[in-house]
């Protein structure tokens, strides 16, 4: 079992940048795949970013790519999500999600991942 906590949230300015961080508690962190993912009101779950257990391999939905960047500390058992140049249409609540592998993969779908946190607001304004 693995208890993961969303930080870093908060309301910015379009073009401006914020910092998520995913902390997680209890089970080896190390050997787990790492998502994020944002819900927008009255729309679906979606990707955002993943990287695997070891950090090697990453992958971004099209929508962020360049601009946001995942990375993770396995010593500190944080995953984090670097955004910038963020838009309007980047508010949502976001989510980190963990799933363990013996394989040193990523997960994109949502149904792939068992443990997620309770989420973190992000508030773009324009």
């Amino acid at each position: 079992q693995v208890h993961l906590v969303e930080s870093g949230g908060g309301l910015v300015q379009a073009g401006g940048s914020l910092r998520l961080s995913c902390a997680a508690s209890g089970r080896t962190f190390s050997s787990a795949s790492v998502g994020w993912f944002r819900q927008a009101p009255g729309k679906e779950r979606d990707f955002v970013a993943s990287i695997s257990g070891s950090g090697s391999n990453t992958y971004y939905a099209d929508s962020v790519k360049g601009r946001f960047t995942i990375s993770r500390d396995n010593a500190k058992n944080t995953v984090n999500l670097q955004m910038n140049m963020l838009k309007p249409e980047d508010t949502a609540v976001y989510y980190c999600a963990a799933q363990y592998s013996i394989i040193d993969k990523i997960f994109v779908s949502k149904n792939e991942y068992a443990y997620w946190g309770p989420g973190t607001q992000v508030t773009v304004s324009s």
